[in-house]
């Protein structure tokens, strides 16, 4: 339970140098860059716009020609392959890709190159296909659609409204150009909404015909070729053919390349790299001999970047502690078990100035209420077995992946802890069984007590936790004001409170109320009762007397105190949000039982056995899932609201080191933190 300590460390060394402590510092990953100096007349900041758009622009290229390949020739992956993160290279594989750079650009550039042939050639089959579409009207036609007719006679070709006969046509013509004579119609094919006609006539006629066709809704074809339409449709579809058969052999000559794959990989890597080295780079003060660099760097690392530093380059180090207005980036460092609650952590907020980090206390509270949420000993096998065996056969998925898993597996054995405790095994399917199909009922009973059966006895206890739960809280509240000298904050905002809720407390559980909830009747001792009383006007008095505290005005303060006072039924409210324990847990039972008793309705017979397996599958899978969701949503709720309420608001910012960040794989590198 521990946020790093941090320290600001300044590195002065030779400008000649620069690049290669920089990538010293970026395969080291301990540094966050944060710089104090400002440009003056000795230092100032270089331009590296231009060089990092050259590797930006490279590495896209790099992830662009992995993208073709991809669709190309796809990478068969498993189910899993999103747990699998990113390979591990060795350093001399890393450095021939980088000698090989050029080259591999070349075949980058070429994978995009072939893809756009590709693009274009698609596109040429698209255009030859919508010609042909419109060339099918006239297939029929025996001539040239650009026939120019001979030395008297020429040829239309065009489309009247569906539906018009050869008869309307001569009827058009002799009605709108009764003085011309000699006109021929071809019908050449007809449609729902066309007919395709060849109208022949004499040249000297040509306009009047056409102008007498167009009273009736006459157009000329979109499309005219010079070729008999059916032979310039073979002879386009060939040319289909060949295109496709381009396709083929881009998609070949493509599929050739895939074996440069993981190089083209380590190269985009290799450009994003470089690409954030000159951004820091670029920010660093630099002078005509000197350059400066400055960040956070976490304590127990500082020996390590000096050492690195120091033994190989001329430079002077120097290291300092923060100042007190100085906020530093957080790092968080847990233990196996707690690290896993980080992510839950990091959802709320990191720890802000002066916060301790409660990750190792919230995760104990967590796998403790998420176990008894779930509280089924078979799904708290299946969680924890199924969490262990992804995290030893994917060793090198994603940090945060790592964590949850790893969270969830604890989780996992508090389930199983909680079952066992509660008699649940996939609800009492074990009874079911039994009683069904084996005519004699057997069963696990419980090491402490069956929740359907005695609800309010669980309740009373997710009670009891949760008070537990809301006064760790305060005690934390009540540590931090202790460790920062805040004597008079413990004693009015923890002691007062302390006092006034156990007062409460005890006199609450000798009462009737308590009696009909626990279905039990407490007698305490008379001292004890009025101790009780004690407590709670102390502590009510002194929060009236003492909350407002730094108020002058005596009349405001005991406004504010009042107010204060009030929020005891915040307290009550907290409490009472533990229920939800309860609610979750019987929900996890009851939609067990209903599953069972569903999948056994079909009775003793071969039916009725296979009915009970796929019911109990799919079933227990549906209880497993929903039940899995609801405890960890409640869980992070019962975190949030009841337990960080107390004593904890976040806000800190995340360490950022400065550090080679990958897509594609990683180099084995002597990395410190």
């Amino acid at each position: 339970m521990a946020v790093l300590q941090m320290q600001r460390i300044s590195i002065c060394a030779l400008k000649k140098n620069r690049k290669a402590i920089l990538e010293k510092l970026q395969a080291m990953g301990v540094m966050e860059i944060n710089h104090i100096l400002e440009d003056d007349e000795d230092f100032h900041r270089m331009d590296t716009a231009n060089a990092r758009i050259s590797f930006d622009k490279a590495a896209s290229s790099a992830d662009k020609a992995l993208d073709i390949l991809q669709e190309y020739a796809p990478k068969k992956q498993s189910m899993f392959s999103a747990l699998e993160g990113k390979d591990l290279v060795e350093q001399e594989v890393y450095e021939q890709i980088i000698r090989d750079k050029e080259r591999l650009l070349k075949t980058a550039s070429k994978i995009q190159a072939l893809d756009r042939e590709q693009a274009e050639e698609k596109a040429e089959i698209l255009k030859l296909e919508n010609t042909i579409e419109g060339l099918n009207p006239w297939l029929n036609l025996d001539a040239p659609m650009n026939y120019g007719g001979t030395a008297h006679t020429v040829m239309l070709p065009g489309t009247m409204p569906g539906g018009t006969t050869m008869e309307q046509v001569y009827d058009l013509v002799a009605e709108q150009a009764p003085e011309v004579d000699g006109v021929e119609v071809h019908e050449i094919s007809v449609e729902q909404d066309s007919t395709y006609l060849a109208v022949f006539c004499l040249r000297k006629d040509a306009e009047k015909v056409e102008e007498a066709l167009r009273s009736g809704g006459f157009a000329k074809p979109a499309q005219i070729c010079g070729d008999v339409p059916a032979q310039a449709v073979e002879a386009m579809k060939e040319e289909i053919s060949a295109h496709y058969a381009k396709i083929e052999q881009i998609r070949s000559d493509v599929a050739g390349l895939a074996s440069e794959r993981e190089n083209l990989q380590l190269l985009a890597d290799y450009y994003r790299v470089r690409s954030e080295k000159y951004a820091v780079l670029g920010e660093l003060p630099q002078s005509d001999r000197t350059f400066v660099i400055s960040g956070y760097v976490p304590k127990k690392c500082v020996a390590d970047v000096e050492r690195a530093l120091k033994d190989k380059y001329d430079c002077v180090i120097d290291v300092e502690e923060l100042k007190e207005d100085e906020e530093a980036p957080v790092l968080l460092k847990n233990n196996a078990f707690a690290s896993g609650a980080e992510s839950v952590l990091t959802a709320f907020g990191l720890p802000g100035k002066g916060e301790i980090d409660p990750t190792s206390i919230m995760a104990v509270f967590y796998v403790f209420l998420f176990g008894m949420m779930l509280s089924d000993a078979a799904y708290g096998a299946i969680v924890s077995i199924a969490c262990g065996v992804l995290l030893l056969k994917f060793p090198r998925m994603s940090e945060s992946m790592k964590k949850a898993f790893q969270l969830f597996f604890w989780c996992g054995l508090s389930t199983l802890f909680w079952g066992i405790l509660f008699g649940g095994y996939f609800g009492d399917a074990i009874n079911v069984i039994s009683r069904v199909f084996f005519g004699h009922e057997v069963g696990i009973k419980p090491l402490w007590f069956a929740p359907l059966d005695d609800p309010m006895k669980l309740l009373v206890f997710s009670m009891l936790f949760g008070v537990i739960h809301l006064f760790t809280g305060l005690g934390i509240k009540g540590y931090m004001c202790l460790r920062d000298k805040k004597y008079m904050d413990f004693l009015c905002d923890v002691v007062l409170w302390y006092a006034l809720l156990i007062g409460l407390l005890i006199m609450l559980i000798p009462s009737e109320l308590f009696a009909s909830i626990a279905q039990m009747t407490i007698v305490f001792p008379p001292f004890v009762n009025t101790l009780g009383k004690v407590l709670a006007i102390v502590g009510a008095v002194g929060i009236v007397l003492m909350s407002g505290r730094s108020n002058k005005n005596f009349a405001l303060r005991l406004a504010l105190g009042a107010y204060d006072l009030y929020n005891v039924s915040g307290w009550l409210s907290d409490v009472l949000s533990y229920s939800r324990l309860l609610a979750l847990g019987l929900a996890t039972g009851v939609i067990a039982s209903v599953i069972n008793q569903m999948g056994s309705m079909a009775g003793k017979s071969v039916l009725g056995a296979i009915l009970f397996i796929v019911v109990f599958i799919f079933g227990h899978i549906f209880n497993l899932a929903i039940n899995l969701l609801g405890a960890y949503v409640h869980t992070n709720r019962l975190q949030f609201v009841e337990f960080f309420g107390k004593f904890y608001e976040g806000g800190g910012r995340e360490f950022n080191p400065f550090k080679a960040n990958t897509k594609y794989a990683d180099v084995k590198e002597e990395t410190k933190l």
